[in-house]
């Protein structure tokens, strides 16, 4: 450990793990807004987080019930979060930009005690309400809000933390739910890896919805350093977004590879940016050798690059590797998975047609999470007993990718054993794209493809035999799935293609949009 850091082992929960980081840097920095150099301290983020804690407890919130948060990234939101971990009432945190069809299949699955807005005003605000009870989550902070009893419940650390929803084939999101133990792991872990001090700044631009925000989070205020939470108008904005990373001196940065592509298409970044990172890590999706290169070039001398694999049932992370100018000599396929982090184990599973050192990759290990929520089918298709293991119950996490071992032992990977795609850093099953398409009035039958292109991106196409007006489709697709799942084209056709068996030939769709072509 870094700073004379604790091992969180010894901790009981994440509760008892944040009181002692408050102990111990009380007067340090824990967030930090450079937009207007507002600084909240360990000590001031404790006073709020005992207020949220009091405010919940007034509220007899039942056992183990869930919290949902249309998170703001402003103090309070994240004082909640803390306060819920402390409670042992598991939190999700929702996408306030979701259709209100998404957010309403969300929340059908998770049966939230205490759905809370930071926000002033949401795109579903008139359907939300009336589907659900929803408190302004300053409610929670007004004065008379808070209870004044001490008593508090034991938390356990098998108990769900949070809840992270993905992209699920039948259109109905999975919600995977991580335990106290997975994610005190996850923290020692990545102190270790990414030497991560109370003197580190630790950028915050993924959303707090997304499985990447669990890193930033928990790696920095867990460990006394500094989060810099940024907002969505801040991202979309290239040049203020290097310009704010620069004045809030931040040493070290996590995002999707797009987030980096974006603000080197838009010529944001130079050699003189970032002038304090330390470390630059990426992970989501694959990154595009040639544009890694760029990026390599203006920072690789002073910044230490870290290429990042996990899945979002396995607690963010599960390995990572460290990109080497040797990396980039050859610009084709993408940078290797690396080795998995000491806290894993896996299995690689056969795959029709593959030899031994290529398979599915099934996970193991104390990061691997509680299942999925209110889930049993999909929990026990996913979440399985070690196959080669008889003696006693392990259970490994199927993570649907498929990938190689080299002679060295790192991992490659080299495609999904489903139609499971990544696109901008999201997980999205195709399916549910197809779901949600196929439930608009007129579609006959469709498909959703994926087409990468020369610099290693990619965007979604879907394909649709519609009978009747097709003008308004792709705005009623809208509705119901969030813009980073949207099909770039939306094509309508005579008839899908079809194989031998009389399947949906997406192949020949493939073949075709990389020609430039749609199928007649």
């Amino acid at each position: 450990m870094t700073g004379g850091q604790p091992s969180p082992h010894c901790h009981f929960n994440l509760g008892t793990a944040f009181a002692e980081v408050c102990s111990r840097f009380v007067q340090r920095t824990a967030l930090l807004y450079p937009a207007d150099q507002r600084r909240v301290s360990y000590g001031e983020l404790a006073e709020l987080v005992d207020v949220a804690v009091g405010a919940l407890a007034s509220r007899a919130m039942p056992r183990g019930g869930i919290v949902a948060l249309f998170h703001d990234k402003s103090p309070q939101a994240f004082a909640l979060m803390l306060a819920c971990l402390r409670l042992g009432l598991p939190y999700v945190n929702l996408d306030p930009d979701s259709p209100w069809e998404r957010i309403r299949r969300i929340l059908e699955r998770c049966q939230p005690a205490l759905v809370l807005n930071a926000f002033p005003s949401l795109a579903c605000d008139a359907q939300l309400q009336a589907a659900v009870a929803v408190t302004p989550l300053q409610d929670l902070y007004r004065p008379g809000a808070a209870s004044s009893s001490a008593d508090e419940p034991v938390v356990s650390g098998n108990m769900p933390a949070y809840l992270m929803f993905t992209s699920g084939s039948t259109g109905q999101p999975k919600g995977a739910v991580m335990s106290h133990a997975n994610v005190l792991w996850f923290i020692a872990w990545a102190r270790r890896r990414f030497q991560i001090g109370p003197d580190d700044v630790l950028s915050n631009a993924n959303p707090m919805y997304f499985d990447n925000s669990v890193f930033d989070f928990y790696a920095a205020i867990f460990s006394g350093a500094t989060l810099v939470p940024l907002t969505s108008v801040q991202v979309r904005d290239a040049r203020k977004l290097v310009r704010l990373v620069d004045e809030a001196a931040c040493t070290l940065w996590f995002s999707v590879p797009s987030l980096l592509v974006f603000l080197l298409t838009m010529r944001a970044l130079s050699a003189g940016s970032w002038q304090g990172m330390r470390c630059i890590a990426f992970g989501g999706e694959g990154f595009p050798k040639r544009r890694l290169r760029e990026l390599f070039e203006l920072f690789g001398p002073r910044a230490r690059f870290e290429n990042v694999y996990g899945p979002t049932e396995c607690t963010c992370i599960c390995s990572a590797h460290r990109v080497e100018a040797t990396d980039l000599d050859d610009l084709h396929g993408l940078a290797p998975l690396g080795h998995l982090a000491p806290t894993f184990d896996y299995r690689l599973l056969p795959v029709e047609g593959e030899g031994p050192e290529c398979g599915e990759l099934m996970l193991l290990g104390p990061q691997v999470g509680l299942g999925y929520y209110r889930d049993p089918e999909r929990t026990a298709a996913a979440f399985v007993q070690n196959p080669m293991q008889e003696a006693y119950l392990e259970t490994g996490y199927r993570t649907g990718d498929i990938v190689e071992r080299d002679a060295t032992g790192r991992l490659h990977f080299r495609g999904r054993v489903d139609h499971q795609i990544k696109h901008m850093g999201y997980r999205i099953e195709l399916e549910e794209i197809e779901a949600a398409l196929s439930s608009l009035d007129g579609v006959q039958e469709c498909a959703a493809i994926y087409l990468k292109s020369t610099d290693g991106l990619g965007q979604i196409l879907a394909y649709a035999v519609a009978h009747g007006e097709t003008a308004g489709l792709r705005e009623a697709l809208a509705q119901l799935l969030p813009a980073y799942m949207l099909p770039r084209h939306l094509h309508f056709i005579d008839a899908l293609p079809k194989n031998a068996n009389g399947k949906i030939d997406r192949r020949a769709l493939l073949s075709r949009a990389a020609q430039g072509g749609t199928p007649s």
